[in-house]
């Protein structure tokens, strides 16, 4: 039998790494994840200015390391049957003040103004409000809206989101007001807050729809050219992009949903541990602390018995909570490539500027890779690259700031690490200032005590032994944690989630994201919306090509209300969603695929 590919593709900030993973077929069908092994797998530059060249080389140098084991690439790659993509594309644009500019068009309702709710500096709040039931109390009034397009124009606005107070409960006024900005304009990009989530979370909901309007133009842009390099290659499969959540979304989907994306990174990291490590039965119990020590950040999550802990409150940007669920997680400006800053007195910091490589690889300026070269050296420790390139350039930078060079390695390694252990503490600070949650289950659970972390990352086997002793912890790192982002953005499953709004009193169930509003009989039960919302969750997969997944009610609300003859009905609110997890664990032996050769061999 042929076997069937996947291919995870993870674009950092420092590095693009690839993998090529065969599939057991003899565990297809059972409900446990399967077997896969490494055919192949790569690293090269990321090219921030055209990641698609990023993509052409990495998919080049896949394709000449099976032609060096005798495989025949053109087949293999037409048997890939799924591709992942994980990118700091959009997140990198935010930080670095590259995403567009935004006009945001915010409707009102009861409670608070909605302009305390408002991000950026173009806000036009458009009279007319909707009730907590979606009825309207003020009519919507849309004639300023053409004047602030104009000026928003000469500022630069590139896109615009609509965003209605109770819009998940009627989305009219957010459509109103998007119909008003395509009437004035054709060609300019409108999103509409209600089609992002159907959560009631106002300023979570704006800011949602602002920062997936910041990153869509960019966003959309590199899914067409990656999915152009991947057809120059011959590979023709279904295309997903790796979520905040630790699942992935089919391209239709995805498109339209750009700010699941943006946090991508630490998900590929946690489901790139599950998949190297969860079949060794290491996370099965107990807390475990993932850190994935990249070019410029480490990222920072939990597992929980196994399985990823939630950021029950939202994905976090710029300060603001989104309607985005995403991995706890936290990112700290500590990279092997972050540069050393050496000031008065003999102080060192690192980071969080990334401005090249380090000296060890053809770099101009010491980083913190080569400090871990120099440190490593003295104890007979690991180290990478050109050693005496390090050596030079931290002796010429100890020279200037009055210190030994091994001081200031030293110094600049002991900075770094109490930077990651502090953002370790915060992280778990802020998971147990709250019940835990999971994605295997979303219930609470006892505090999160790390027992253990698992390091991966490119200078992940130079930084293990200082990294345990900064955080008291046993560190491990897994085979091929260079790619362990890679391996995880190639075996993670869909996800999706939906939610749903019935009104026996008004007699209609609404699903904001699907723009579906539909009659219902005054006896409209709870089991009856959590039928229909996990129907139109698995129709709505189905059409982006998704089938067979297993989807779960994870939330039902039910309350008594009033109808407008003063009889009795229900609000119910039901939320359902398919559950994150991995498609295979890779064999613990890294057998590669077909030629019998290891696969770290490859690098």
């Amino acid at each position: 039998m042929d076997r069937e590919y996947v291919l995870g593709m993870d674009m950092g900030g420092t590095h693009t790494d690839a993998v090529l993973l065969a599939l057991d077929q003899s565990g297809k069908n059972s409900a446990s994840p399967a077997a896969a092994s490494l055919a192949a797998a790569c690293k090269v530059r990321t090219r921030h200015e055209n990641l698609p060249v990023s993509v052409r080389e990495a998919l080049q140098r896949l394709a000449s390391s099976l032609r060096e084991k005798g495989l025949d690439a053109d087949s293999i790659f037409a048997r890939i049957r799924r591709v992942t993509l994980g990118a700091t594309l959009a997140v990198n644009a935010l930080v670095q003040n590259r995403a567009d500019r935004v006009g945001l068009l915010l409707s009102g309702g009861p409670g608070l103004d909605p302009l305390r709710a408002a991000l950026g500096e173009d806000v036009c709040l458009v009279p007319g409000g909707l009730d907590h039931r979606g009825e309207e109390v003020n009519p919507l009034c849309l004639a300023e809206i053409p004047v602030h397009l104009e000026k928003w124009r000469k500022n630069g606005v590139a896109a615009v989101a609509c965003v209605g107070k109770f819009s998940p409960r009627n989305p009219v006024h957010e459509q109103g007001m998007a119909g008003a900005v395509r009437r004035a304009d054709a060609d300019l990009p409108v999103s509409m807050g209600h089609t992002l989530s159907g959560g009631l979370n106002f300023p979570r909901r704006v800011a949602t729809a602002f920062f997936g309007a910041a990153v869509a133009r960019m966003h959309n842009a590199f899914l067409d050219a990656v999915r152009a390099a991947l057809e120059d290659a011959g590979i023709s499969a279904p295309v997903f992009l790796l979520k905040a959540d630790g699942g992935s979304a089919p391209l239709r989907l995805a498109r339209g949903e750009p700010a699941q994306s943006i946090l991508s990174g630490p998900a590929a990291s946690v489901m790139g541990v599950l998949a190297l490590c969860g079949a060794r039965g290491e996370m099965a119990e107990g807390c475990s602390l993932l850190l994935d020590m990249g070019g410029t950040t480490t990222d920072v999550a939990l597992l929980l018995d196994g399985s990823p802990v939630v950021d029950r409150d939202g994905m976090r940007l710029q300060g603001r909570r989104t309607l985005v669920r995403a991995l706890a997680s936290v990112s700290v400006g500590v990279g092997g490539d972050s540069q050393l800053h050496a000031h008065g007195a003999g102080a060192v910091r690192v980071g969080p500027e990334r401005m090249d490589c380090a000296l060890a690889f053809g770099g101009k300026r010491p980083t913190l890779l080569d400090a871990f070269n120099l440190c490593n050296q003295q104890v007979g420790g690991d180290t990478a690259g050109d050693v005496a390139a390090s050596e030079r350039g931290l002796a010429a930078l100890a020279q200037v700031c009055g210190l030994r060079a091994e001081m200031l390695a030293r110094r600049a390694v002991d900075n770094a690490l109490e930077q990651v252990a502090a953002a370790v503490r915060s992280l778990v600070d802020q998971v147990n200032a709250r019940p835990v949650y999971t994605l295997a289950a979303l219930k609470a659970a006892r505090e999160a005590r790390p027992e253990r972390a698992w390091l991966v990352g490119g200078p992940a086997a130079c930084v293990a032994k200082d990294m345990a002793r900064a955080l008291g912890l046993p560190v491990e790192i897994p085979a091929q944690a260079h790619v362990a982002n890679a391996v995880g953005a190639a075996l993670t499953l869909p996800s999706a989630s939906l939610e749903a709004y019935a009104d026996t009193g008004r007699r209609i169930l609404h699903v904001p994201a699907l723009g579906l509003t539909e009659p219902i009989g005054r006896d409209f039960s709870p089991d009856s919306a959590r039928r229909r919302a996990c129907e139109l969750l698995e129709q709505k997969l189905a059409d982006a090509g998704v089938c067979g997944a297993r989807v779960e009610v994870v939330g039902t609300e039910v309350f008594a209300t009033l109808d407008a003859g003063d009889r009795g009905s229900r609000d119910i609110r039901v939320a359902c969603q398919t559950v994150p997890g991995i498609a295979a664990h890779v064999l613990p032996s890294f057998q590669a695929a077909d030629g019998g050769h290891h696969a770290d061999r490859a690098f």
